[in-house]
């Protein structure tokens, strides 16, 4: 699995907006319908897979990226189930790295509670 394109471009985008991630918390990454989870602390914050990169985030959050930033809601199957807490992130937001890391932070905390 170290070979994977997909935990390869989350290992990537972590160490650009969180580089010490791995060093203050235990990170993992996780084989999940197809796409690779990654998880803090035994908890999945982050999805990488077909669709894109998704975040888990609070529902106050999700709604403000679904309305102004075109994020659009998980699923990890075509006829799948929409995964509630989770939001795809649309490329400008990936390549933003402050909002980026910002959504990260929520997203740990959101997974920690």
């Amino acid at each position: 699995m170290k070979n994977n394109p997909y935990r390869n471009q989350l290992e990537s985008l972590l160490k650009k907006a969180r580089p010490r991630l791995s060093s203050t918390h235990n990170l993992e990454f996780k084989p999940c319908f197809g796409a690779i989870a990654g998880y803090v602390n035994g908890e999945i914050f982050i999805s990488c897979g077909k669709f894109g990169v998704a975040l888990k985030l609070p529902a106050k959050t999700l709604a403000v990226l679904f309305l102004e930033d075109k994020a659009k809601p998980l699923k990890y199957f075509p006829k799948g189930h929409v995964k509630k807490e989770y939001a795809i992130l649309p490329r400008h937001i990936l390549e933003e790295p402050s909002k980026l890391k910002k959504l990260i932070d929520r997203s740990i905390k959101q997974s920690s509670n």
